[in-house]
């Protein structure tokens, strides 16, 4: 196996990898992707294509290096409340602990969000016995602020179930979200507590606004939330950037605030070869990092995908400029 290093082109392709989160911990990039297996089951708008059992932690001591395989940090034969399909993940660090965030079905088939910890940022990570209380949905983010408040942010349409907590408890029967000239549903964040394994309060929604500060609405998929938020902090303003879903960009708003609202700047990557992408954006030395997926390493399947990075670079006022990741 090579491994790959070079800008848009797969950092790994022994195994399919996607929804990167990417961190610098101990001086070295670590990426906690998810797993991609390949299998004969349905693709549809629920995820079943999705059917990933494991994660395995990357690292890279800087990106001239080989591309390390720490190899299986956490299965999901060893989380109690978890029934199948462990999906996007992050890491975080604080309290000389390593944590790994990460959506599953509990034996409901509900997402829920479970927690595990390790003392090495390559695990492997132990899971506590019960997922995080009030969490659902999936694709949690966890950033940790400069006061050391951290914040977890999740969230996810069709397959992701948001849609279906609406009026604020699961309800099954909910298959649409607002109708098309109504805002659109956000993301949702919540302050985690001192030891990170719990919430403080009960997560609320993120709004996301245009330049007047009106919501966007649910009808428009170019810019509204569809998954995979991220947050980082750049010159003074947070940064939240997702998915769009159905458009298949990557978009973002700024904030003064990490909580919101969010006002809406623009386009950070255009669409990749496969239904959608997730990504994270990290510092490393004096340069920005966009980290994604697509599915070029199979030509085109949906659940079969790698993970790349590129340069992410800023205007002079801080907006982010526009990433096509075939351009030559």
């Amino acid at each position: 196996m090579k491994p790959y290093t070079k800008p848009n082109q797969p950092l790994v392709n022994h195994i399919f990898t996607a929804d990167p989160s990417a961190h610098v911990f101990e001086g070295k990039i670590y990426i906690y992707p998810s797993h991609d297996l390949d299998h004969d089951g349905p693709d549809n708008d629920n995820g079943d294509q999705y059917a990933m059992e494991d994660y395995h932690v990357l690292s890279m001591e800087n990106f001239d290096s080989p591309v390390v395989d720490h190899g299986e940090a956490l299965h999901l034969r060893d989380i109690p409340w978890a029934s199948s399909q462990l999906w996007a993940p992050d890491a975080a660090y604080k309290n000389n602990v390593y944590y790994l965030f990460f959506p599953a079905r509990d034996q409901d088939g509900i997402f829920r969000i479970g927690v595990a910890t390790a003392s090495s940022p390559a695990g492997p990570f132990k899971p506590e016995p019960n997922y995080i209380k009030d969490s659902y949905s999936i694709d949690p983010a966890v950033f940790v602020d400069e006061d050391d408040q951290a914040y977890m942010y999740f969230g996810g349409l069709w397959g992701g179930q948001l849609e279906k907590w609406q009026t604020g408890s699961f309800d099954s029967s909910q298959t649409e979200g607002p109708a098309a000239d109504k805002p659109a549903l956000g993301p949702l964040v919540a302050l985690l507590s001192e030891d990170m394994l719990s919430f403080k309060d009960k997560p609320f929604e993120i709004s996301i606004v245009d330049e007047e500060g009106n919501p966007i609405l649910a009808g428009d998929e170019e810019r509204r939330y569809f998954e995979g938020p991220w947050v980082h902090k750049y010159n003074g303003y947070y940064y939240l950037s997702y998915s769009t879903g159905t458009t298949h960009k990557l978009v973002y708003g700024i904030s003064k605030n990490p909580q919101g609202p969010y006002t809406f700047k623009g386009t950070i990557l255009t669409p990749v070869i496969g239904w959608t992408t997730h990504h994270s954006i990290v510092q490393f030395e004096d340069k920005w990092y966009l980290f994604y997926h697509d599915c070029s390493l199979s030509d085109g399947v949906n659940h079969k995908r790698c993970v790349k990075y590129t340069e992410l670079k800023y205007n002079a006022d801080g907006t982010i400029q526009t990433i096509d990741p075939y351009a030559e």
